[in-house]
């Protein structure tokens, strides 16, 4: 029994049996406030009403709490034989009959606590590698007879229903639900990706295929304008997430209308090469879906700016945005990018959860995730906790390092031997840095790497600011929430941002300021899901419209959207109309489609800080209006300047601009002029529609919060 808990009970259990256990909890003076919260929460268990010391000091016969004790203690002998056996989930990869479904749900990862699913993971580890089947294209000829058959095609497959694609890709759902092993096995063969950080890909995968199938239906249900798909659509994704990442950009440009062109990830064209083999056994034509490895040389170039490809879809680094668009200025490029991500941790966080989500954030898939802790802020007092190091140490060292095929590595191998700006951060220290826990190579190739903290990392400094995609943390002290905001912000990416805190005032400051397209309260700051926490980063953590995969406004943004009504003002009234019943129902309110009771998800949109509304000379000046007032509608600061033939091509780095008037394909020297400045050039026509329209002025933002603590949901949650 528990020492302090109903003594006179235990006293009278001793003289009964002869003997009684007692056991209490043991701290040093410095972790006390571990066991006041141990305390705490069994004095709240023994408090619950469903708990018969509840009623304990009134548990006389003929009382009520006497009657319901009784009650419940016969009901339960009565029921001794229904008690079942066997574990209450049924999942059974190894036997799984894969349900087809025609609506959205997420889908359900891998349980591996049940030994079935284990043993079907220990199958796939040992599985030998297929190989990606499809040859090298090395030629420009090549290139330009595949984007020529893929321009061919793209009239038959936009003319399709949004209601008939719907139904191809709710089969690639299918289907890519059927080849879950094969995914995964090829991801821990090419990917060094571990079973447990594969798993989720391939649910995400399907998420995508059922998610995006939705959205192709409701294009044609746009009000005051009509849509066109872009035409052609290349997919370049990366080697991190090998096939998530490429089947969610596949899938959104097909649910859109366009054909698609796949440029696989060197390092891992296996994974990506098994998501157009499902889309092609599901009915996606083959001239509809193209499958291309070829060089990053000349010919790769050729791909990404050939003049028929009509919209690049890039996941990568912020090098690789710049690159293809120093190839080609006016680049039609969507692309997620880079992440210098922090977690900020208060006083009044619980530390154990802190350090826990903490080391998830920064060393899943050994870092390599664009979506990882790269530096924990910690305030005054955490950052100088005795405690907070060791736990934080401790859970570091405590991470098993292997390779990918072994069930029981936590952290798997670099998909390359560290090199560059991730080698300096694992041997380097700056001044006033130190090693919590050292990095240490574990092999020869340098892809083996036990993961590194390092305290004392200053504001400006070289690791404060460098994405180094790889298992090191950074650790920096802030005096207060202003500063630590002002850390976190200081970076020029806004992928994600997370608070650990259970102080509400501070969760509100900290949301209002804090500048990043996916922010986390209480919880880790990786593994986004679909529909529940849509994807995307501001600031040079996105290239484009910056709309969120997974989220709303993707596929919209794969094609353009032309309002036809005559410019009046009638239409502009209109317009304005449209923008009301949009901003009370979408755009100035949160929303929360997933609807989980112990955890918030919601998106919501902020207005951008400035709008520059630059027109072009001849320009409408009714679609001048119609902008200006969009813009202020939402809130954004707004002004216009107009082209002349001696206009300066320069822009103010906050800017997005907004051309009213200014269709299609903008100067080349204005494209540069913005390119510079990390401006973005909203270059679609002005429409009336609101649904459309407005997004252009917004920034999406899911936050994601975490509403329980120990299994009870807390207040905020109601």
């Amino acid at each position: 029994m528990l020492q302090g808990m109903a003594p006179a009970q235990s006293r009278v259990v001793k003289a009964d049996t002869g003997s009684v256990l007692l056991y209490t909890p043991a701290v040093a003076d410095t972790d006390f406030d571990v066991a006041i919260s141990y305390l705490f929460r069994r004095l709240e268990e023994n408090a619950a009403p469903e708990n018969f010391m509840h009623s304990l000091f009134d548990l006389g016969p003929g009382g009520a709490g006497f009657s319901r004790e009784e009650a419940g203690f016969r009901a339960a002998v009565m029921r001794r034989d229904l008690v079942p056996d066997s574990p209450f989930r049924t999942q059974n990869r190894l036997d799984e009959v894969v349900d087809i479904r025609d609506s959205f749900d997420n889908e359900a990862d891998t349980d591996p606590r049940l030994a079935a699913n284990r043993a079907w993971a220990a199958q796939l580890v040992s599985a030998p590698a297929s190989g990606c089947q499809t040859e090298m294209t090395t030629s420009v000829d090549g290139i330009d007879a595949i984007v020529e058959a893929a321009t061919r095609a793209k009239a038959a497959w936009s003319a399709r229903s949004g209601v008939d694609r719907q139904a191809v890709l709710l089969d690639v759902a299918h289907k890519m639900s059927q080849q879950r092993g094969a995914f995964i096995s090829e991801m821990v063969s090419e990917a060094s990706k571990s079973v447990a950080q594969a798993d989720p890909e391939v649910s995400e995968a399907i998420d995508f295929a059922r998610y995006y199938a939705e959205r192709a239906a409701e294009l044609e249900a746009v009000d005051g304008a009509e849509f066109t798909p872009a035409g052609v659509a290349l997919i370049v994704p990366p080697w991190n997430f090998p096939v998530a990442i490429p089947a969610g950009g596949v899938l959104a440009a097909l649910a859109a209308g366009n054909t698609v062109i796949l440029k696989p990830a060197p390092e891992t064209p296996r994974c990506a090469e098994l998501i157009a083999e499902a889309c092609w056994e599901a009915g996606v034509p083959r001239d509809v879906l193209h499958f291309v490895r070829c060089p990053d040389d000349e010919v790769g170039q050729r791909l990404v700016t050939h003049p028929d490809v009509d919209v690049v879809i890039l996941t990568g680094s912020l090098e690789t945005a710049n690159l293809f668009r120093s190839w080609e200025p006016r680049l039609n490029l969507l692309a997620e990018t880079s992440g210098k991500n922090a977690l900020v941790i208060s006083p009044s966080a619980d530390l154990d959860l802190a350090v826990a989500d903490l080391v998830a954030s920064a060393f899943g898939h050994s870092g390599q995730k664009c979506s990882a802790a790269s530096l924990a802020i910690c305030l005054g007092s955490v950052y100088d906790s005795d405690r907070f190091r060791r736990q934080l140490k401790d859970a570091v060292e405590s991470i098993r390092v292997g390779p990918a095929h072994d069930l029981q590595t936590l952290m798997n191998p670099l998909v390359g031997p560290a090199e560059g700006k991730l080698l300096r951060a694992l041997t380097t220290l700056d001044p006033g840095e130190e090693w919590l826990v050292e990095p240490k190579k574990l092999d020869d190739t340098g892809q083996t790497w036990s993961p590194g903290v390092k305290l004392g990392v200053v504001a400006g400094s070289w690791f404060h600011q460098t994405e180094c995609f790889g298992p090191v943390l950074g650790v920096m002290r802030a005096e207060d929430l202003d500063e630590a905001i002002a850390l976190q912000n200081a970076s020029s990416f806004g992928l994600t941002g997370g608070l650990h805190t259970l102080d509400p005032d501070e969760v509100d400051v900290w949301l209002d300021r804090v500048e990043v397209g996916n922010a986390y309260v209480s919880r880790g700051i990786t593994g986004a899901i679909v529909r529940r926490q849509p994807f995307g980063g501001w600031k040079q953590s996105a290239v484009g419209p910056g709309a969120k995969a997974g989220g709303p406004n993707y596929v919209v943004r794969l094609g353009t959207w032309i309002d036809s009504a005559e410019r009046t003002d009638a239409w502009l009234a209109a317009a304005t109309e449209s923008d009301e019943r949009w901003m009370a129902d979408e755009f100035g309110r949160s929303h929360d489609p997933t609807g989980l009771w112990c955890e918030a998800n919601e998106l919501r949109y902020r207005p951008l800080a400035r709008v520059a509304i630059r027109v072009a000379a001849g320009g409408d000046e009714v679609e001048v209006r119609r902008c200006v007032a969009a813009a202020e509608r939402v809130g954004a600061g707004v002004e216009v300047s107009r082209e002349t033939a001696e206009s300066d091509a320069s822009f103010a780095a906050d800017w997005v601009v907004r051309p009213g008037a200014l269709c299609g394909r903008a100067r080349v020297d204005l494209c540069r002029a913005a390119i510079d400045a990390g401006v973005y050039l909203a270059t679609m026509p002005v429409v009336g529609s609101g649904r459309l329209e407005l997004l252009n002025y917004l920034r999406e933002q899911a936050v994601s919060r975490t509403l329980h603590r120990f299994g009870n949901v807390a207040d905020t949650a109601s």
